[in-house]
């Protein structure tokens, strides 16, 4: 998976509490806590390279005295990490996430002070072992089995420079992209690692892909007009069994991915018989149920993929990127739009029942 970290498994401790004074009733500090901040250009990676150990202590309270009977506050640990992050218990179960810079978790909650209630002996701090378990913020996933041209395409809707070549599984880690448009608006797009068939079932890079694509707002799948073959050893599949084995395995994975907003790029359309192979596959996804008998039972997917737009491309010769850029910020535009509609309904009926 190249050098991209996408999980971290790291000790936490919170500080235990300062001593008591029994004699004369002092309170003892209490332990420090031990915090996860989000922040930006921040990455999993940079944790595990400066605290290689992976422990992360708060500070113990300070001693109930004769000078200051209340003990202070152990100090705080505070933990960057980046934006985009689920905390998960040891058994798998998530005990929050950090979706946004600035967000703060308590990972850690520091021991109490030594006081009457305690015989004034200190509590120690909450301890545990905790994952980060990173997915990727994209407004654009892209979605395609490997060498369908999804690296090429990156590179010409955004500045990102990702590795290109003529075999499968180029791309082994996440790259992601920003498309500029003239009036300054920003979109981000994540080119993720190749599906290939049996995903869903940890296949391949399985779930380290997979989980990436829940935090995109919309899915972009790139499909090569021309059909798609792993190896020598695997089946042939043409276009339209090429998507709706994508969607079986994003369906299969979390049937919610289903339901993101989907954009369908087909892709190498300068190849020979390119508009031949357009024309058999628009046919085809105009009535899908008349050609599932063309796969096996269980590769069918219960539900298809509604796209809000085809555009065929090319990314050799350039036709259809700006057609397709133009369709990504509509379809994001149409999006936010809807999402602000809901929002302000919520906001009127709150009005409504509080008067």
């Amino acid at each position: 998976y190249g050098n991209f970290i996408d999980n971290l498994r790291i000790y936490v401790r919170g500080g235990t509490g300062g001593m008591g004074y029994p004699r004369l009733g002092g309170e003892g500090g209490k332990g420090g806590d031990v915090w996860f901040i989000a922040r930006e250009r921040t990455t999993l990676k940079s944790i595990r390279e400066r605290y290689p150990q992976k422990r992360f202590i708060a500070g113990t309270g300070a001693n109930s005295s004769v000078k200051a009977l209340k003990g202070e506050k152990g100090k705080d640990c505070e933990v960057h990490v980046p934006p985009g992050i689920s905390v998960l218990c040891d058994d798998g179960t998530q005990i929050g996430e950090l979706n946004a810079a600035g967000e703060r978790f308590l990972a850690a909650r520091g021991g109490l002070g030594g006081s009457l209630a305690t015989k004034f002996l200190p509590c120690k701090g909450q301890r545990r072992i905790v994952h980060l378990d990173l997915k990727l913020i994209a407004d654009v996933g892209l979605v395609g089995f490997p060498n369908a041209g999804k690296s090429s395409l990156l590179s010409k809707i955004s500045h990102a420079k990702p590795e290109i070549a003529n075999y499968a599984f180029t791309t082994v880690q996440p790259e992601l992209g920003k498309i500029m448009y003239a009036d300054y608006k920003q979109i981000s797009v994540a080119d993720l690692p190749g599906l290939i068939e049996g995903a869903h079932a940890n296949k391949g890079m399985g779930h380290k892909f997979l989980k990436h694509v829940e935090r995109t707002k919309q899915l972009l799948l790139v499909v090569d007009i021309s059909g798609f073959q792993l190896s020598v050893k695997t089946r042939f599949r043409t276009a339209f069994e090429t998507i709706l084995l994508l969607t079986k395995e994003l369906e299969l994975y979390k049937e919610e991915l289903l339901t993101k907003p989907a954009l369908l790029a087909i892709n190498k359309m300068d190849l020979p018989c390119a508009q031949d192979n357009l024309n058999e596959l628009m046919k085809q996804l105009q009535n899908p149920q008349d050609f599932l008998h063309l796969l096996q039972e269980e590769m069918i997917p219960a539900n298809t993929l509604e796209f809000k737009d085809i555009i065929p491309i090319s990314t050799y010769t350039g036709e259809g990127i700006e057609e397709l850029k133009a369709h990504i910020r509509k379809c994001i535009d149409e999006e936010a739009e809807r999402e602000n509609e809901e929002y302000r309904k919520k906001k009127l009926l709150l009005l409504q029942t509080s008067v």
